[in-house]
């Protein structure tokens, strides 16, 4: 496959979007401010913009991953446009090669694939979305078909994808575990890490695939928000934590305004269990996120950081993607 182009000394800055709704916000609404989001990244000269595929979440409208690519695709001109991941257990690879391969044809040059190991949903749901089968060899195995699919062959084959054969859409591999890197390193893929949520074994992960993998790049994921004061950052973010104590506790639901002292609101458990799984973010003035995120490239030797920003209030997100592309680039 294709490999990612552009490396430089400095690390690449992109952005990863789950389409979330604030409360009192439309399915339609929160697409369109992520289109927004995306434009706003490519003016300010991110590399990519992703969407991520969860599905039975009434707080994120981002179940039809490639539909909302393209539909981002068509409404900026330059950024690449990718998924953060599709989930492959849910997918044939077929149809993912079709899909993307149709993207291409579209968007020349533009289109690419982070592809996840898990189904991005419960179990049930899961079931009902008619695959999803997660075990590693069975993801290996559709991964393969699929870069098969988007490949040269040597041969007519029996089956093809067209669109799709030829195009050799990038792929990248996302993990958030030492099973991830092995399989993004055997299959010499991209490595996005997960670790805006599950930091756990991310000094690990990415030393194991630098050293299986042979042609290593690394990109992680961070939440980020930046905003004009550090205090007005600390309030701000709280939505996120609110989020994230919903995930806790099994009572997910959209995002929330933020609110000040959320911390003496919550049991200490939830609180530990949201630092804990939090921990690779970074908040305050541009300034002081491009130190922290520098700090954070530096101490895992990052290629590519990709930041993920909740806000309840749309323009906040907007102005922090902004004022984050200014600082960085």
């Amino acid at each position: 496959m294709s490999s990612v182009v552009g490396e430089g000394p400095k690390p690449r800055l992109s952005v990863l979007d789950l389409v979330a709704l604030s409360e009192g916000m439309t399915a339609g609404e929160a697409i369109a401010h992520s289109v927004r989001a995306a434009q706003i990244a490519e003016e300010h000269n991110y590399a990519r913009f992703w969407v991520a595929e969860h599905h039975n979440s009434e707080g994120l409208a981002s179940s039809a991953t490639t539909l909302l690519m393209g539909h981002i695709a068509g409404h900026t001109s330059r950024i690449r446009v990718g998924s953060g991941g599709i989930m492959m257990p849910n997918h044939s690879a077929l149809h993912v090669a079709e899909e993307l391969g149709t993207l291409e044809a579209i968007y020349p040059g533009r289109i690419e694939a982070g592809l996840g190991r898990a189904p991005g949903t419960d179990p049930m749901t899961a079931r009902e979305l008619g695959r999803a089968s997660s075990l590693v060899d069975d993801v290996l195995s559709t991964i393969v078909s699929l870069q098969n699919y988007l490949d040269t062959p040597e041969e007519r084959p029996n089956i093809i994808a067209h669109p799709g054969i030829n195009s050799r859409v990038p792929l990248f591999m996302l993990g958030s575990s030492l099973n991830g890197a092995a399989m993004a390193a055997k299959l010499d893929l991209p490595f996005a890490f997960a670790s805006h949520f599950a930091p756990f074994q991310m000094g690990p992960a990415i030393a194991s695939y630098r050293e299986l993998a042979a042609n290593p790049y690394v990109m992680a994921a961070a939440n980020v928000l930046v905003c004009d004061t550090e205090e007005e950052a600390e309030f701000q973010i709280s939505t996120l934590h609110q989020m994230f104590a919903g995930i806790v506790t099994n009572s997910r639901g959209k995002l929330a305004p933020p609110v000040r002292n959320l911390k003496d609101k919550l049991d200490p458990m939830i609180w530990k269990h949201i630092e804990d799984s939090l921990e690779m973010t970074f908040i305050g003035t541009a300034e002081s996120v491009v130190l922290q995120l520098q700090e954070f490239a530096d101490r895992y030797k990052l290629d590519e950081i990709i930041t993920v920003t909740y806000s309840y209030d749309p323009e906040v997100r907007f102005r922090s993607i902004a004022a984050l592309g200014t600082a960085w680039n």
